[in-house]
């Protein structure tokens, strides 16, 4: 009876492990365009503005991305439970701090984690990844108004503050293709 039990939630985890789609059980699933099943490069949000969404900042306080307009940003969306997201913020972080040396590019990764703030912050530290600012989203709402399905996925702002690409998947965001994507921030 002890073995069939293990092997019912064996078999019932087995979906789960299947990718990062973000899913809501409230609520219908639309049916995703082709732009949302690719990896890669996404033009189809070009010159949408970015939401007044807020989320916490590292030190809890309330925050949103209108507070990088006059500045180009790139706005990383991540969870903990998502591999290929793990997988690329240590090259995420990098490119942060190549950028905060001269300030031509903002770079922020959003935690889609419901946990407190305080897990984001250790998970980060866990993996080498604590010089690396937590920025909190509990609630999801950046991910809501985003429309975002697939994480993780990283959005180019502008310095006028609207969207110019936003990329699904995780890439290396040192290597040769992010720096071409990252050519077209104005």
């Amino acid at each position: 009876m002890r073995l069939i039990a293990i092997l019912l939630v064996a078999l019932l985890g087995i979906p789960s492990l299947g990718g990062c789609d973000r899913q809501k059980a409230d609520a219908p699933q639309a049916p995703k365009t082709e732009a949302q099943n690719a990896k890669g490069l996404d033009r189809s949000h070009k010159d949408e503005a970015a939401p007044a969404v807020k989320f916490k900042n590292p030190d809890g306080g309330d925050f949103d991305l209108t507070k990088f307009k006059g500045g180009p940003v790139l706005v990383n969306l991540w969870a903990s439970w998502c591999a290929p997201c793990i997988k690329e913020l240590p090259t995420l972080q990098e490119l942060e701090q190549s950028h905060n040396e001269d300030g031509s590019l903002g770079v922020i990764a959003v935690s889609q984690d419901m946990a407190p703030q305080g897990s984001v912050e250790a998970f980060l530290a866990e993996r080498d990844l604590g010089r690396f600012a937590a920025f909190h989203d509990a609630d999801m709402k950046l991910t809501d108004a985003l429309g975002i399905q697939v994480m993780p996925t990283t959005i180019l702002y502008g310095s006028d503050g609207k969207e110019i690409w936003r990329y699904v998947g995780d890439l290396d965001w040192t290597g040769e293709e992010a720096k071409k994507l990252l050519a077209e921030v104005r």
